[in-house]
């Protein structure tokens, strides 16, 4: 009997404690959830890489993510984000399922993007129908004329003042030339800066919003003709489809490039170059008179199927970029445009301070008159490895610029008329 006393009191004592237990459990706060590892996959070079693996870190150490950089490989499943540069766009059209609009993700994720600071310029590509971002513009720029001041005084030509105009060009590029430059001008990107924004500066744009191309006009054809006039003359020397003239320029090769405007960071080390900017030139017997030119380059594109927690993640680096800190530091290590007005306002304090006059001379150049397409020849692949096979033979003397122009246009236009999806700005 006294044992079962014994028993009934531990049992009592038992359910006295164990609702305290339970109260002492459910006060004890919960272990934090760890933010998930998500991953931003890009084909930068390696001083690309090495910019915005600086930007990853900082973003990680602010915020505690666990955000990881990774290759861009063709064909593969795209990351949570995905840096794109302008030729890799194709490639988002040919597959519009792989993605989602930046704004869908960005709404789900709890962080309404504010369309209003984006600046206008950088709008055109990277917005829907209604206006809301698809994806974000990062690292855009604008064609500029780059020039090396030292070569500009050897052949006795005024350093603080470069050509406006195309014609104005010509008679510089002989100078030079007499000064024994062998490569007086060059250009990166052939089809980005003579096709797309010579025609858009001329007021004829490339190609329709509706994805038609034009490029094959009489301002155009004059234009091709001309440097195919230069090339013969040994005034422009053309080193590849991309970005391979740059490296000319900067080992003080080629006096002159038209160019991407982020490359001035690139150009700053260069040895014996003390480096001028210009707009690009514009052909001053077009009616209408210099329009305004194209920006584009890398933006930020968000894969589909990926779980909640990683969008959340990648909605915070968004916002990441756009603070004006952030833009600031993405202009000091890659020499990109702001994305917002504020941002605009604090890079343009600093980089002046540095005596650089490139942002300036961009904005610039942006902000003529004249339309900006949303629909640009060099961010369709299939069409702008014609464009540049055409190019190329007017430049080496095997056609003449009527007749590559004209079977560009058939060709290209053959192309999207075969796959609907590449005539859109966007795939959504």
């Amino acid at each position: 009997m006294l044992q079962g006393f014994r028993l009934l009191a531990i049992a009592a004592s038992l359910a006295c404690a164990l609702p305290a237990a339970h109260a002492a459990k459910a006060a004890r706060p919960a272990a934090p959830v760890a933010p998930l590892p998500f991953e931003l996959a890009h084909n930068l070079g390696p001083a690309g890489e090495a910019a915005l693996q600086t930007l990853v870190d900082r973003f990680n150490g602010e915020t505690g993510s666990q955000l990881k950089l990774t290759r861009l490989e063709s064909g593969e499943r795209p990351a949570a984000l995905n840096l794109l540069r302008r030729y890799d766009v194709s490639d988002v059209l040919a597959q519009p399922t792989a993605f989602v609009p930046l704004h869908a993700m960005m709404t789900k994720a709890g962080q309404p993007l504010k369309m209003g600071a984006l600046y206008g310029d950088l709008k055109a590509g990277a917005v829907d129908a209604k206006g809301r971002l698809v994806a974000l513009p990062m690292l855009y720029s604008t064609p500029v004329l780059f020039y090396n001041k030292n070569a500009f005084r050897k052949a006795g030509l005024n350093p603080e003042a470069p050509p406006r105009t195309w014609f104005e060009m010509q008679g510089m590029l002989d100078k030079l030339q007499s000064a024994g430059y062998s490569c007086p001008y060059t250009t990166s990107w052939p089809v980005w800066v003579h096709i797309d924004n010579v025609s858009a500066v001329s007021g004829v744009p490339a190609a329709t919003d509706k994805g038609q191309m034009t490029f094959n006009g009489l301002p155009q054809v004059k234009h091709v003709a001309m440097m195919a006039t230069w090339s013969k003359a040994g005034y422009f020397k053309l080193f590849g489809r991309r970005n391979e003239a740059s490296q000319r320029f900067h080992d003080g090769e080629c006096a002159t490039i038209t160019t991407d405007s982020r490359e001035h960071i690139d150009f700053q080390d260069a040895k014996g170059v003390e480096l001028g900017v210009a707009p690009l030139p514009y052909h001053d017997d077009v009616y209408g008179g210099r329009q305004s030119s194209l920006a584009d380059g890398v933006s930020l594109w968000v894969g589909a199927g990926r779980p909640a927690g990683e969008y959340k993640q990648a909605a915070k680096f968004v916002n990441f970029l756009l603070s004006p800190d952030i833009q600031v530091e993405i202009v000091r290590l890659y020499g990109g445009l702001p994305m917002t007005a504020a941002a605009r306002s604090a890079a343009r304090s600093r980089i002046l301070q540095d005596g650089d006059r490139t942002l300036e001379i961009a904005y610039a150049s942006l902000n003529g008159n004249g339309s900006k397409p949303a629909v640009r020849v060099a961010n369709i692949d299939p069409v702008r490895l014609i464009a540049d096979e055409e190019l190329e033979a007017v430049w080496k003397g095997k056609k003449p610029a009527k007749e590559a122009l004209d079977i560009s246009v058939g060709r290209g236009n053959s192309v999207l008329d075969a796959k609907q999806s590449l005539k859109k700005a966007q795939p959504f």
